[in-house]
């Protein structure tokens, strides 16, 4: 380990050899600078916090190629989890694998959600998300139930040995990129008892507007976004801000 936290027996019973190359923090020694903070949580209202306060910053950038902070307020990211939770009913048991890197906005939900939920989070060792191999062991060894894929990446995942024996997966969560019917499929052939979900969002709606939950019986050449997750909203509206006709093509307006 890089710190060690311990007392005078866990010192004791290291042995001064053992503790040689690492960095310890005496528990009964020291005084650390938490010692003056209080045990219990400040008063929100006191300090003049509300829900419409920045509960963090991503930078991405996006279609116009220069980066930009995208905001989101507490409000936004709770409305997000507490849906999520609705949604996929995590639990004490359930296992998700944190494998996106912080600076993007999935990793947001991996950390929040799960540890909201009293679930167990584990790290996916560095550059993971890049190595199918090393994802299926992690998969395999900690029995994880939970985890994001772009679709790029869940190719490679479902064509790698032993994605078959990943059984433990209850739910696979895709977003980033559309996902083709032909994956969906394939998961569905692989991990016939896993859920799988497609899920379509930009950074700056704290992580994802839509969801899908996807089926055997769908036959379309790419798997649809859905439907609009709790107290949010979605228009398709053309060129003058109208509501385009069933089938037209028009942007996408989002509200809530």
């Amino acid at each position: 380990p890089r710190l060690l936290l311990c007392d005078a027996a866990g010192r004791s019973a290291l042995g001064a050899e053992a503790l040689a190359d690492v960095t310890t923090v005496d528990l009964e020694t020291a005084t650390p600078a938490w010692v003056e903070l209080p045990a219990s949580n400040p008063d929100p209202r006191a300090l003049g916090l509300t829900a419409c306060h920045l509960a963090y910053v991503i930078y991405t950038s996006g279609s116009t190629g220069t980066p930009k902070g995208a905001k989101n307020e507490h409000r936004a990211i709770i409305n997000r989890l507490i849906w999520m939770q609705k949604a996929y009913a995590l639990n004490a048991t359930d296992v998700v694998l944190q494998k996106t890197p912080f600076g993007f906005d999935v990793s947001a939900w991996e950390f929040f959600w799960t540890l909201l939920e009293g679930a167990t989070l584990v790290l996916a060792p560095p550059a993971a998300h890049k190595d199918p191999d090393a994802l299926v062991k992690v998969i395999l060894g900690q029995r994880i139930t939970t985890a994001h894929f772009v679709p790029s990446m869940l190719v490679s995942f479902m064509d790698t040995t032993g994605a078959d024996r990943c059984t433990s997966l209850q739910r696979l969560v895709c977003s980033g990129e559309a996902l083709p019917a032909s994956v969906a499929h394939k998961v569905r052939r692989v991990l016939p008892l896993t859920g799988l979900h497609n899920l379509y969002g930009p950074t700056e709606a704290a992580i994802d507007v839509t969801a899908w939950n996807c089926s055997d019986d769908f036959d379309g050449p790419v798997i649809p976004i859905g439907r609009p997750i709790a107290n949010t909203r979605v228009y398709l509206l053309d060129g003058h801000g109208g509501p385009v006709p069933f089938g037209a093509v028009g942007e996408l307006y989002i509200g809530g």
